[in-house]
């Protein structure tokens, strides 16, 4: 008996096994657990274009924040001294037709388009995460006549909605975010809804409504944060979306007034072909601010849906 243990630990251990001792070693020591905490963020930091996303966001968030300090033209001001004047030193971006210099209106202009754009998403993600997760939840008639809502607003193409209801209501800026909100919660409603109901089969959903909690608080506090997700990469992508319409809608005069500076506003200068051929800084520049936000918002929605998708994880 002696003589087969002996053997026994003379057995060399293979390449396998040492690796499992050492994979042993690093969870008893706590760090493999640690490691595996910051995963996503890894990944997230891993991911070039979602790198190159934030950048772009941020250059030009901070750029509209710090509007009053990187220019001093009031973008409101009128100039007729100035019309028309091509970019220079004094003037980054040129003038407009009625001298008003066009670097501080395109800064200025990103604020109100980001609040239009992140003010939609964010409303439309509350009214939709509210009745989707309650109404997968708990199925049944709500679930019923809130997704036959869902469908009539989503049955109709967004931007012809949108039209018919800015003739109704009237053009202004907080109009303009109701309406969004109106045409746009159906998306992130299903989503949410599609979340939660491949959620309420799991075992711990099941031993929570065993222990008689609130069907609130199972929904909201214990269901929704499995299933945040792909919500919070709806609401980028969503801010991209509706930042787009609103210049489509002020570019066609229907957005937001005319007197407030917005991407959208700014571009309403160059509609016709004269104005497009001669005076290009009046649609160039703010035109490319306008694709490099819209595409660095993207990039970041993807590298969110491929760090917090687990069909995506590696």
């Amino acid at each position: 008996m002696a003589e087969v243990n002996i053997n026994k630990n003379h057995i060399k251990r293979s390449r396998f096994d040492r690796k499992l001792d050492k994979l042993k070693e690093l969870e008893e020591a706590g760090k493999l657990g640690n490691k595996g905490g910051n995963r996503s963020l890894r990944k997230l930091l891993n991911n070039k274009l979602a790198m190159v996303g934030i950048v772009i966001f941020m250059v030009i968030l901070l750029a509209s924040i710090l509007a009053p300090v990187l220019t001093s033209y009031d973008p409101l001001k009128v100039d007729m001294k100035s019309v028309l004047q091509k970019p220079s030193s004094q003037h980054l971006f040129g003038t407009d037709k009625v001298g008003r210099d066009v670097f501080s209106r395109v800064l200025y202009g990103g604020r109100i388009s980001m609040l239009i754009g992140l003010g939609s998403s964010l409303g439309c993600a509350f009214i939709g995460v509210l009745l989707g997760c309650y109404a997968g939840y708990k199925g049944g008639w709500f679930d019923k006549i809130v997704l036959r809502i869902s469908e009539v607003f989503m049955s109709f193409p967004q931007l012809v909605l949108v039209l018919l209801l800015v003739t109704i209501l009237g053009q202004s800026l907080s109009n303009l975010i109701i309406i969004f909100i109106i045409t746009g919660w159906g998306s992130v409603y299903r989503m949410a809804r599609s979340q939660i109901l491949s959620i309420r089969e799991e075992e711990y959903v099941q031993s929570l409504n065993a222990f008689g909690l609130s069907d609130f608080i199972i929904c909201y506090k214990h269901m929704l944060p499995n299933a945040i997700g792909p919500i919070v990469v709806n609401i980028t992508l969503s801010t991209a979306m509706f930042i787009l319409e609103e210049a489509s809608l002020s570019f066609l005069g229907l957005g937001v007034p005319l007197e407030i500076a917005t991407w959208g506003n700014i571009l309403n200068a160059a509609q016709d072909m004269f104005t497009l051929q001669n005076n290009w800084w009046l649609w160039l520049p703010v035109g490319i601010i306008i694709s490099l936000f819209v595409m660095g918002i993207n990039f970041l929605g993807d590298g969110l849906r491929d760090t917090t998708d687990p069909t995506q994880q590696g």
